[in-house]
């Protein structure tokens, strides 16, 4: 990760015009794990980057209704074969929390890192995905060193009730494993 420009070595750069500058004086202290797809458990399409880019063809689809004028982002996506896109850099805020609260803090978009694994609640990650979360996640805490083991959540620990993400497949165990191996 170059601290400089926020952006991953290696990662495919996709830039998304939705980001903004993070609020002055905030530390970057919580990882954010998410999973998606688009259609809905469909995989290896560009729907997701489109989204992310503000590219989408919400007309299309008659599920992707609801997907119009949304702007979102978030800072990386891991594809199924482990390929990394990075659409806002790290020193940036991205949009992919929305509502969200974490030990008591609000607005989590504010003071995080979001990384979106391609895939959904039915369906389980691949060995790949992991590998790659896991390189990501240790560049991402080099150049974010205020992210300790017990601030990367998954989207569903920071809104509960709203959001399912990363789902019940996602093997926690496997991943903190790699982290702690590294």
């Amino acid at each position: 990760m170059d601290r400089e420009t926020g952006l991953a070595q290696g990662a495919i750069q996709l830039p998304s015009p939705h980001c903004d500058a993070r609020p002055p004086g905030i530390a970057i202290d919580l990882l954010v794990i998410h999973a998606i797809s688009l259609p809905a458990g469909e995989y290896g399409g560009d729907d997701v980057a489109a989204l992310f880019l503000g590219t989408l063809d919400c007309t299309h689809r008659p599920d992707y209704g609801e997907l119009a004028n949304l702007r979102v982002s978030a800072h990386f996506l891991v594809r199924r074969e482990g390929q990394v896109q990075q659409f806002v850099p790290v020193h940036r805020r991205a949009w992919h929390a929305g509502v969200s609260c974490f030990a008591g803090r609000e607005r989590c978009n504010d003071f995080s890192v979001g990384i979106e694994l391609e895939g959904s609640d039915r369906d389980r990650f691949t060995a790949a995905q992991y590998a790659a979360l896991t390189a990501l996640t240790r560049a991402v805490r080099a150049a974010c060193p205020a992210i300790r083991a017990e601030n990367i959540v998954g989207h569903s620990d920071i809104a509960p009730g709203r959001k399912t993400d990363p789902g019940p497949h996602f093997d926690w165990a496997v991943y903190r494993a790699a982290l702690m191996a590294a």
